[in-house]
This record gives C-alpha cells, structure tokens and sequence, in this order.
C-alpha cells in the first residue's frame, strides 16, 4: 500500500513537472506592419511639410507663423484691438475656401456658404478646428495643413482624395457666447465643413 502511495505521488509530481510551452495565437503580427506603417507615414508628413516649407520661403515677403498643432498660416486681415478669441461653445460665423498646395480651388466661398460653427462641439477639419480657435473677429487668415490636419487618409470622399495637405482662407465674421447666439438651422448645411455642397 505505502508503495503503491508513492507511485502515485512520484507520478503526480512528475506530471506537474512537465511544462508545455504556451501556444501561440492562430494570427499574431510579428509588428512589421505597424513599424511600415509608420516610416510611410514618417515620408508623407517629411513629404508635406518640405512643400509647405518651399512655399514659404519663396513668399519672403509674408510673415508665416508655425502652430503647434503642425501646421502654418498667416494673416491676410489683423485685427489687433481686440483680444477675445473664441473658445469652446462659442458660436462662430466664419467664411473659408479651400485651394491645394498648388493654388488650385477645390471649393470656393460660394460653393461652402457662411458656416457657422459651435467650437469643439462639433465635428470638422482638425486644422480648422484649432485655427479658428487662434483668429479674432474680422481677421482673414490663410491656413497651410498638412494632410494629417485636414482630411487625412478618408480625404472628404468628394473632390479631396487622400492624404492632401490644404490651404484654406478663413474670415471670422464674427462669434458669440452660445446662449446669447442665434444659430440658424435651415440655412445650414447636416454637416458643416465635412460635406460642402457641390
């Protein structure tokens, strides 16, 4: 019997001994993907900025300025008496076209109509998103974004393809603190900037 005791216990004991190696996922990535992916999109931002970049130097006569989002602008019209920007729930009335680095209108004023624009309560262009919140009332402000800060990949699934950095000329006619604004709803586009008419 006592025998017979330590069979089982030297038999157990050499079963827990035994270790299996973990098994491996069906489909795991070995990150070569994601490491492709990411020197892509390293050579795409080099890419735009080094045209952003030559744009800028040759017009020496315009002071550009360098956010810290990642993109450039400049201004056109300054407004300098006032200090108030607008900030987050704000209603902003503003005016905007939109040209690609080569000066080529991809919408005009016309086409996108005057906006208006609950801030960082709605969904549009990410450049745009901050710019606006940089402009005072009356200012005309031209924006250079990188693809990254405009449509990015999607592009706008109309007349801007994917990855195109964007130049787009912003006038803030003006904003209001949201409970003191009227904000027109039938004029206004479903989607304002994401979905500009054609």
């Amino acid at each position: 019997m006592r025998l017979l005791s330590l069979f089982i216990l030297a038999l157990f004991l050499g079963s827990c001994s035994q270790h299996q190696p973990a098994r491996r996922p069906v489909s795991h990535s070995s990150g070569s993907f994601l490491r492709e992916s990411a020197e892509r999109n390293i050579k795409l931002v080099a890419g735009e900025e080094a045209r952003i970049d030559s744009i800028i130097k040759s017009n020496p006569a315009i002071k550009y300025f360098a956010s810290k989002k990642g993109y450039w602008y400049y201004y056109e019209v300054r407004n300098d008496k006032d200090t108030l920007r607008p900030k987050r729930g704000d209603v902003a009335y503003f005016e905007y076209d939109v040209k690609d680095l080569d000066g080529n209108v991809i919408y005009s004023e016309v086409q996108l109509r005057p906006q208006v624009y609950l801030v960082d309560k709605e969904n549009i262009m990410m450049g745009l998103r901050d710019g606006i919140k940089l402009m005072r009332k009356n200012e005309r402000v031209t924006f250079l974004f990188p693809s990254h800060m405009a449509y990015g990949y999607h592009g706008d699934n109309k007349r801007i393809g994917h990855n195109v950095p964007l130049v787009c000329t912003v006038t803030l006619t003006d904003f209001k603190p949201e409970a003191k604004a009227a904000v027109p709803t039938a004029a206004q586009p479903e989607e304002p900037l994401t979905t500009p008419s054609e």
